[in-house]
């Protein structure tokens, strides 16, 4: 498979791996700028997997390799970066710290079987980080800890420290503690779980915490009474707590020295579970009947599944796949499964079952792809030129078919309406958005037949700039954005008359026809009712449904702001028609007149839409929340509990106050905030906002 341009290649390491016990997948999460990047980037370097590390200001490293990570100098997508350590392949899955791509850490958690947790020095665990570490605590997804850009001027390893055990929890605890020189810069660790006698606080409170996970009931006892417990045990112990997602290490690195990256990657290969110890994923037949469980075995059925889809300039589309169970031969058919529905009703993804071929096989190394002829359980790699594969799918045996339940991915709530620039780049947007959906699960492509608008929903700003310069760059379609329309209504705010008549002579054949009709609300939900109280034929019965058909025209057009009207009952009491002037036409257009005339006698009231929202945030960002929907003109139901530190707001908000709620909301809670919405109700709009809406051009 060709490389990107740019793509490093690994530095001579052979990087496929013989069996599931010798392979370690871990990703990296963390904020923007607390190194993960970076880390990997000197981990390579560390393990001779690259001459020398890369940096984010040269745009040199292996992970962030698209052109739009090095102009933006940060990380936009999920990265591979493979390397082997004492004849264990660790696949560190490097993933974005912007919110706006958490989606892209949703799928670097399915890939792999342990957590890292990156934390610089120089900063506390934000909200968001902290969101995350609660999100893999409840999957049971072992994690770790570390503690980055040691030698900054605001390091403070014993503080963040601190920080990261009130965020995550007691059984956060250090394996190492940094040595520093007399002008403060790291030089070295010291392992706590052999005895310096300098450290017999942390020491201690680490293997109590290690003996408490033992499968040894006796360890304990036997500590506490003055028994040397023995590194391999410890290790052993260590490992197995770690797997069980129960007890979580904590190493300091320093990227720029180099120093802790050894003890790093040997934690990675005694320390993290292989894939042989994470749960696999639920497993059913295409036909929704639970299956049997998948064991990771390499001569097992074929089950591996699609966690992200990207495009290579160079090979088109490029499918990173983890293998669950069984061996992916290049070459071999393979049965592609999407049955995103059956799992989540609210998905887009269009379902398929199909029989497909393996094309080119290999290793994903950043930018890079190092050939490969099969690849076993628990192992990462890339596919290439999978036509119907999307992100999320699964792919198996053609004779014994399985489908995986997908993991869930957030639900993207930032709008942004588009339109094409010109006419050559609306003829391939569909086609050009239909592949970034496939690529990314997080986008929702809508078609409003309302509004008439085309909105991509977005994570937040940064996911939309990324999403519509990938359409420029990638397929070379080019658009605009334009403001985000919300499908309002209009209704009658009173009874009201009016007269339609349209009348055309103009020398030959006419036009011809005059009706009275009288307009009054119904209650809501109640939708559009049509009387006829015409007497002795003063409108001719075959154009009775012309002026029907007229007003109901003129009530998709709407007579204010050019919205739909409804809740209506209009009753026809009089006309006047012309033996030979009058048509089916003639009535429709006087239809649409009188009721536009009724409006004129009356108030016309705008209707919104309002959803019902539950947003959940931290306790000490409830009264600002709360007031913030207040000023948005919310209906607050109530407040409840949840776990031991959030709380869940539940509020009724019109549509046209969280158009940028996604973003706002982020924004006030530093990260931590979220909300879900779902369509309530519509209601009178204030007439104070809706003298403020611009008419809309029908």
């Amino acid at each position: 498979m060709a490389d990107k341009a740019g793509g490093r290649r690994p530095a001579g390491q052979d990087l496929g791996a013989s069996s599931p016990d010798r392979i370690r997948n871990v990703v990296l999460i963390g904020p923007g700028g607390s190194g993960k990047t970076t880390l990997v980037e000197t981990l390579l370097a560390s393990a001779g997997a690259i001459p020398r590390a890369g940096t984010i200001q040269e745009g040199s490293t292996v992970c962030d390799f698209e052109d739009s990570e090095k102009s933006h100098e940060r990380s936009i997508s999920l990265a591979i970066a493979p390397v082997v350590h004492r004849g264990t392949k660790i696949n560190f899955v490097d993933t974005p710290g912007y919110a706006d791509f958490v989606g892209e850490v949703r799928a670097g958690l399915r890939a792999a079987d342990c957590a890292l947790f990156v934390i610089a020095a120089s900063d506390a665990v934000d909200d968001a980080t902290a969101a995350l570490w609660r999100e893999c605590a409840e999957v049971g997804m072992p994690r770790a800890v570390v503690i980055t850009k040691l030698n900054q001027s605001r390091a403070d390893h014993d503080g963040v420290l601190k920080s990261a055990q009130a965020a995550f929890g007691d059984k956060v605890l250090p394996l190492y503690v940094p040595v520093r020189d007399e002008a403060g810069e790291v030089t070295g660790l010291v392992d706590l779980m052999t005895d310096d006698g300098a450290h017999e606080d942390l020491r201690g409170a680490l293997i109590e915490g290690i003996i408490e996970e033992s499968e040894d009931e006796t360890l304990m006892d036997r500590y506490l009474g003055g028994e040397e417990i023995s590194h391999e045990t410890l290790t052993e112990d260590l490992e197995k707590a770690v797997a069980r997602g129960s007890f979580h290490p904590v190493v300091p690195v320093c990227s720029m020295t180099g120093v802790g990256c050894s003890e790093l990657l040997d934690l990675a290969v005694d320390g993290f579970p292989s894939p042989l110890e994470h749960p696999s994923p639920d497993v059913f037949t295409p036909a929704g009947k639970e299956a049997e469980p998948i064991e990771g075995d390499p001569k097992g059925v074929l089950v591996a599944e699609v966690v992200k889809t990207a495009s290579d300039p160079y090979v088109g589309r490029v499918s990173l796949v983890r293998v669950f169970s069984g061996t992916l031969t290049a070459d071999d058919p393979v049965h592609v499964s999407g049955h995103f529905t059956s799992f989540f009703s609210d998905s887009t993804h269009e379902d398929h079952d199909e029989d497909e071929k393996v094309g080119s096989l290999s290793y994903p190394f950043g930018g890079t792809h190092v050939p490969a002829t099969a690849v076993v359980a628990g192992d990462l790699c890339a596919i290439g030129k999978l036509t119907r594969a999307e992100t999320g799918d699964t792919l198996s045996s053609i004779d014994e078919p399985r489908v995986l339940k997908p993991w869930s991915m957030p639900e993207p709530l930032l709008p942004v309406a588009i339109v094409a620039k010109s006419k050559a780049d609306e003829d391939k947007l569909s086609q050009a958005l239909g592949r970034l959906a496939a690529e990314d699960p997080s986008l929702r492509v809508e078609n409003n037949a309302e509004t008439h608008q085309l909105v991509l929903w977005c994570m937040g700003e940064a996911h939309a700039d990324v999403l519509v310069a990938r359409l420029a760059d990638r397929y070379a379609v080019h658009v605009e954005t334009e403001p985000f329309l919300v499908s309002l209504r209009e209704t009658f705010g009173g009874a009201g008359k009016g007269l339609g008549r349209h009348v055309k002579q103009s020398g030959g054949h006419g036009q011809y026809a005059v009706c009275h009709i009288e307009v009054e609300p119904l209650p809501e939900g109640g939708g559009f009712e049509f009387v006829d109280k015409v007497v002795g034929g003063a409108v001719p019965r075959q154009f009775i449904p012309s002026v029907e058909k007229g007003v109901r025209a003129q009530m998709e057009k709407g007579v204010r702001a050019g919205y739909p009207m409804v809740d209506l009952r209009v009753t026809l009491t009089d006309g006047k028609a012309h033996s030979v002037d009058s048509s089916d036409m003639a009535f429709q257009m006087a239809g649409g007149l009188a009721l536009r005339e009724a409006a004129t006698a009356t108030t016309v009231t705008m209707l919104e839409p309002y959803d019902v929202v539950a947003v959940v945030v931290p306790d000490e960002h409830v009264g600002a929340t709360m007031s913030d929907l207040s000023s948005r003109r919310a209906r607050l139901l109530g407040t409840d509990k949840v776990g031991d530190d959030r709380t869940v707001i539940n509020a009724e908000v019109p549509q046209t106050e969280l158009v940028r709620y996604a973003v706002d909301l982020r924004s006030s809670t530093h990260g931590a905030g979220s909300f879900t919405r779902s369509f309530g109700h519509y209601e009178p709009m204030p007439e104070d906002v809706a003298r403020n809406i611009t008419p809309r051009e029908r």
